[in-house]
């Protein structure tokens, strides 16, 4: 059974030393929980929580979610899995084990506490979309069989289960699908495109671009996104989701790298390479169900969130 004895909460969150983890932490810790901290630091950094040790209500255990794991909690996020294309498909057999094996150990000490548990989905599951913007009811165009499809197919699978344990156990899930989110904490050799463009302008390199330029993405600042977890976890237990989580402004990745250039005052150029396989053209979230069903919509705008992630990435340049 959960934790009842006190009204305090015990959270458990995976990949707890990634990006978000790390800052959704924060908030758990700030609003006076106490967090069990899971990850076996593949893509996640000690950096990310090393402010936290102090902490008496926060503890760090280095664990692989593809094996069980026996802890006393009364919420559960998942977030567990390298999330950008240089780290999941460094190994794309571990990725999917990681939001497969991984999901099923989790649900299952779910269902074992009887706790609510929240799955980081991600956008990734709409592949190349053939609808725009995205809404919760589309079933993606995703390839199976591609470079990315361990993470793309993985996530989709993972989000199976959550809803089957859902249908089947009567399991409390909140399932978020995650647009591009960014900020400080990022990994600066995670390959993703906020990441990448900052560190080329700060060192005057090429701005590397694929394709012409001209695919969009949505990015949303991390606080704004920590807000919608939160947020997520505490609707009624009738309510699964899947929920949108992301800013719905679209810009062109070149409208990014130019926003990036002007904000660092770099000297860098464009420089355009050949599309990868399976990169999607268009992403951008529909938030209807997030505003209605959340009250939930992003505060911070692109420029705000850049200057705020620019003086972070500072520190990586000598």
């Amino acid at each position: 059974m959960a934790r009842n004895y006190q009204s305090r909460k015990r959270i458990l969150v995976t990949g707890g030393a990634g990006f978000l983890g790390s800052h959704l932490i924060d908030r758990l810790l700030e609003r006076g929980d106490e967090v069990v901290c899971v990850d076996n630091l593949f893509t996640g950094t000690k950096r990310n929580i090393e402010h936290l040790h102090s902490n008496p209500r926060f503890e760090f255990m280095r664990h692989d979610v593809c094996f069980p794991l026996y802890v006393e909690v009364d919420e559960i996020y998942n977030l567990a899995c390298p999330a950008s294309p240089i780290h999941y498909q460094h190994d794309p057999v571990q990725t999917t084990k990681t939001s497969v094996i991984g999901a099923i150990n989790m649900l299952g000490l779910a269902k074992r506490l009887k706790c609510k548990i929240f799955q980081a989905s991600t956008s990734e599951v709409y592949g190349d979309p053939h609808v725009h913007p995205q809404t919760e009811d589309y079933w993606g165009n995703v390839n199976p069989i591609g470079i990315r499809s361990c993470y793309d197919e993985g996530k989709r699978c993972a989000e199976t289960l959550f809803f089957d344990y859902h249908r089947q156990l009567g399991l409390e899930v909140k399932v978020a699908r995650i647009f591009n989110t960014y900020g400080p904490r990022m990994h600066p050799a995670d390959g993703r495109v906020v990441s990448n463009f900052i560190m080329q302008a700060l060192k005057d390199e090429p701005i590397t671009l694929y394709g012409d330029g001209s695919q969009t993405r949505s990015f949303c600042y991390r606080d704004d996104l920590v807000e919608g977890f939160l947020r997520l976890m505490d609707t009624a237990p009738d309510f699964a989701g899947p929920v949108n989580i992301g800013n719905p402004n679209e810009f062109t990745i070149r409208e990014l790298a130019e926003l990036v250039i002007e904000l660092t005052g770099s000297r860098s150029t464009l420089d355009y390479r050949p599309l990868p396989q399976d990169d999607p053209m268009q992403r951008q979230p529909n938030i209807t169900v997030a505003r209605d069903k959340l009250g939930w919509e992003p505060k911070v705008q692109l420029r705000e969130g850049l200057e705020r992630t620019i003086d972070y990435f500072r520190d990586f340049v000598s």
